[in-house]
């Protein structure tokens, strides 16, 4: 992306692409305006992803063929302002201002137009090659909004375009300006934003420098303007992109000198010259939406504000987030049990044609032993237990998401973040790790702090990732959901699960805290969260995507990792020492440190051998203690839980046992995501070390205490 070469101001180098015929679109704009779906409307199933140059932040690019012109969609990330602060940011800005693309393609709420119009206008300011479109003109109609798109495109001085992407309306108009524009750049003319009097000045005395050393490589007026401000990271960028150091140049230094004095001696003090700007383009914002934005229903919004009342108020909106994961987890539990049995049946079915293959083939019995007994049992047994409950918890909980709860949610606990000294997002990156530790340690990107990043990342594995949930699901229902009958089982089952989750947000906060005020001490930083619309969820595409992205591309990491599992347990299980396979030396040496911790050298094996996938955790339980060398499926939770009784087994083992399965480490997935993201053995300890330490610490606790208070 960057020019590296270290030459002199004066020399300019042209776009050379080439090798590269296609013209260049950067789609850009805020989060929740639908410019994802404007992009895969228009480049369909042509997409590919990568990592941006020096970045972990994803890149996302596509085809797309409008009368018989190829054009090449980049799709930038969701980004409220072009002065930029996280990577994301970073990334939306460099691309805009360096990034040599023939035209951007601002994506705008027409239900919220105002405020998007703050990047419209930033971005109006670096090139002139834009084209704006307004998406969700359907949402607006509804909602009794209208927008008058010629003044609009009258008063920015580029083309607008109204659409409604998830229709596919007006993107063919859309691609008609972009081409038009490619072809003529001319064609746009955007007015500048008017700054106070002394901020022109300035800009009129630093612009005349400017202008020999750019060559028409960058808007001079916006280079003016971030010069005087004194942005160092867009400096750097910018000194980096021309290859010459621009602030330290001989001609320009006085002319920036005697600029920031003459903004001084008119009221603005230089550490408020940031505060003008922004003040300026928001009230062009204000003054270009009132004289273009209709709303005929002055109450447009009023459900929105009538719901937000509920679910975002102090007294009521934890209470219902509570509630709502509470009927997201029945539904799944009482939803899963059917499809895990056939899907267990289905695949035992198969796993006896393998193993009469094997024997029609004559294959020696540790080969059919490691293959079937090891490898393929351990597989199907993740595949029959994960896959059911991740096909109903992810299509409901994207079904929330797509429907805009979840930035409550964030707005809901921010508050108990920050008084942790951690930042409001990590709600969203927390809510990501219910599906998967290893997703929601990535989410932690659009965490800005590096301090506060870190936290997110260490506390992700408080909440339980999918992988655990049935081996809690399993507990609770044989231990404490059989102590009701009927309906009410279901019930109470799901209200502890719920419980359960609750103690791992607590834990999750208070670790927040205690990391904040230790290693990584510091104070909570602000940023902006946006309370999107209310929007009817597409129920199709939601299920669609969230099995297709979520659910089958987290079963498959896991059987990846489950396969060589297998092998290992198998091997551990059938090499004896002694008359002792190595599984039961293993346990049987780890059982008196256990049992400290209200659990036995059983369980902590099986926690340790689930290292790769938590999925197996249960199965390794029932292979030792009916000591056999294979996996084992019994019945149903009845037999379980009968078997459990055997191995002495009381309600204290399976509440230390859940305990530990919320606070253990991560699995492998996880340890190399966080070492990836942290780039730091040193953090990826600490998260393997610090939820182990802390589920340990609790589960003495607990144990103790009930065996001194004479309770079992």
């Amino acid at each position: 992306m960057y020019i590296k070469a270290n030459r002199p101001c004066n020399e300019s180098t042209p776009k050379n692409r080439s090798d590269d015929p296609d013209k260049v679109i950067a789609l850009a704009g805020n989060p929740n305006v639908g410019k994802s779906t404007v992009f895969n409307a228009l480049t369909g199933m042509k997409q590919h992803t990568g990592n941006w140059p020096g970045k972990t932040v994803v890149n996302v690019q596509g085809q797309h063929t409008h009368n018989g012109e190829s054009f090449r969609m980049v799709d930038l990330p969701g980004t409220y302002s072009l002065l930029a602060h996280s990577a994301e940011e970073e990334v939306a800005r460099d691309y805009i201002c360096f990034g040599d693309a023939d035209a951007v393609i601002v994506v705008c709420d027409a239900t919220s137009l105002e405020r998007n119009l703050n990047l419209v206008l930033q971005t109006l300011e670096i090139t002139g090659n834009v084209v704006v479109c307004v998406n969700l003109m359907d949402e607006a109609k509804k909602k009794k909004i209208s927008i008058d798109l010629p003044r609009l495109s009258e008063l920015l001085g580029c083309p607008v375009a109204g659409c409604s992407a998830r229709s596919k309306k007006g993107l063919k108009e859309l691609m008609d300006q972009t081409a038009m524009l490619c072809r003529n750049p001319r064609r746009a003319q955007p007015a500048p934003v008017p700054y106070p009097g002394p901020l022109e000045e300035a800009i009129a005395l630093v612009e005349p420098v400017l202008l020999d050393k750019l060559k028409g490589r960058l808007n001079s007026r916006w280079a003016a303007i971030r010069l005087i401000e004194g942005d160092a990271p867009i400096i750097t960028a910018m000194e980096r992109y021309l290859g010459c150091p621009l602030s330290a140049d001989a001609a320009l230094a006085p002319a920036l000198d005697r600029a920031r004095a003459l903004i001084e001696k008119g009221g603005i003090p230089r550490d408020r010259i940031r505060d003008a700007i922004v003040n300026s383009i928001i009230s062009r914002a204000e003054m270009i939406a009132a004289d273009t934005v209709r709303f005929e229903n002055a109450g447009y919004a009023l459900n929105d504000r009538r719901l937000d009342r509920i679910l975002t108020s102090k007294s009521t909106g934890i209470p219902i987030m509570v509630a709502l994961l509470a009927i997201l987890f029945w539904i799944t539990m009482t939803g899963a049990n059917y499809p895990s049995e056939l899907i267990a049946n289905g695949l035992a079915w198969v796993g006896d044609q393998l193993t009469g293959f094997f024997h029609w083939l004559g294959a020696p019995a540790w080969v059919r032993g490691i293959l079937v007994d090891g490898v393929y049992k351990v597989v199907s047994w993740v595949v029959s237990v994960m896959l059911p409950p991740m096909a109903i918890f992810f299509p409901l909980f994207t079904l929330l998401e797509d429907f805009g709860y979840l930035p409550r949610v964030a707005f809901n606990l921010d508050r108990y973040f920050k008084k942790c000294c951690a930042c409001g997002k990590q709600a969203l990156t927390m809510c990501m790790g219910f599906g998967c530790n290893a997703a929601g340690v990535v989410g932690c990107r659009i965490i800005d702090s590096p301090r506060e990043r870190l936290i997110a990342i260490i506390t992700n594995n408080f909440v339980p990732c999918n992988g655990r949930f049935p081996t809690l699901i399993a507990i609770i229902t044989m231990f404490f959901g059989s102590l009701a009958l009927g309906f009410m089982e279901s019930v109470v089952s799901a209200l502890m699960l719920t419980g359960v989750i609750v103690l791992g947000v607590v834990m999750t906060l208070a670790l927040s805290r205690f990391l904040s005020k230790t290693m990584l001490k510091g104070i909570p930083s602000s940023f902006v969260l946006e309370l999107p619309p209310y929007r009817k969820p597409q129920i199709g595409r939601v299920i669609v995507r969230s099995i297709m992205d979520r659910t089958l591309f987290v079963l498959g990491r896991a059987v990846v990792v489950a396969a060589p599992a297998g092998l290992i347990i198998w091997l551990m299980a059938n090499v004896h020492v002694g008359g002792i396979s190595l599984l039961a030396h293993c346990t049987g040496f780890l059982d008196p440190f256990a049992r400290l911790f209200g659990l036995d050298g059983v369980i902590l094996m099986a926690f340790v051998l689930g290292f790769p996938a938590n999925e197996i955790v249960v199965p390794i339980i029932i292979m030792a203690y009916m000591s056999t060398g294979s996996i084992l499926e019994l019945d149903g939770l009845h037999q379980l839980k009968a078997l459990l009784v055997q191995n002495d087994w009381t309600w204290l083992t399976a509440l230390c046992t859940m305990l530990f399965s919320l606070m253990h480490f991560p699995c492998s997935t996880t340890c190399l995501t966080i070492r990836k993201e942290t780039q730091s053995w040193k953090w990826t300890a600490v998260s393997f070390v610090l939820p182990t330490i802390t589920g340990l610490a609790l589960c003495f606790i607990v144990a103790n205490t009930v065996r001194l208070l004479g309770l079992v």
